[in-house]
């Protein structure tokens, strides 16, 4: 049986595209109240600049990424000097922004009763800033005390010894094939893919449930806990 489902935080849990957005605007906005310069920047110029840099430092911390994003972004109107307060700016308006998915609270209250639940994100949501303070019995985040990003196997190491279980005893729910199902699954655990857009899964990854909403987890925890009832007969 699962007695621990942990989960991922941007995209799983939390809706972070609109919240990340409205700390661009907020950016852009205190741009070009600073100088004209910043009139032919765009919404599009500080999303290619987060992609630019990210690409380039991957496997750094997200808040080192994100600054490194808007100092090339202020670069473009010559605010390099402007970086501490508009890095302040956006962050506090990505933090203010961002909140669950409709789909999460309700999908955590099921569980509780019956599961341990678990919060590990290779990003800087930290769940009391983002509405999700009190839900969970452990959080993980990457870059925390040298913890490696997912999918490095130390993090699933970390995720199963906070756990305090064995590793075919957790549950790894998230929207990454590579992060939260492959990445589990060699480690032990299983590998639960929420696939919100309904992509196609390549043949090669086979995730113990497939979800489009978390409203489907529990009835998807209980078929992985058939499946290995299964196959221990």
């Amino acid at each position: 049986m699962l007695s621990v489902v942990v989960f991922d935080a941007d995209e799983t849990l939390l809706d972070l595209r609109p919240a990340v957005t409205g700390g661009l605007l907020g950016v852009l906005a205190e741009m070009r109240r600073l100088t004209p310069a910043a009139a032919d920047v765009s919404l599009a110029d500080l999303e290619s600049d987060w992609h630019a840099v990210f690409d380039e430092h991957s496997a750094g911390p997200v808040a080192e990424i994100r600054r490194a994003a808007l100092a090339r972004s202020l670069a473009r109107a010559g605010l390099t000097d402007h970086l501490d307060e508009l890095a302040a700016l956006f962050f506090a308006r990505r933090f203010a922004l961002t909140r669950p998915f409709t789909d999460a609270l309700p999908a955590l209250a099921a569980l509780r009763p019956h599961h341990t639940l678990g919060y590990a994100t290779n990003g800087n949501s930290r769940a009391e800033r983002c509405g999700l303070a009190g839900e969970f019995a452990f959080e993980l985040y990457a870059h925390d005390g040298g913890l490696p990003r997912k999918p490095d196997p130390e993090f699933y190491a970390a995720v199963i010894e906070a756990a305090g279980v064995p590793a075919e005893q957790i549950g790894y729910v998230g929207d990454s094939l590579a992060h939260d199902v492959v990445g589990p699954q060699r480690a032990g655990l299983r590998g639960i893919w929420l696939n919100r857009a309904g992509l196609p899964c390549p043949p090669e990854v086979r995730p113990d449930a497939e979800l489009s909403t978390l409203a489907e987890l529990p009835a998807a925890l209980r078929g992985c806990a058939d499946v290995a009832v299964s196959r221990r007969a």
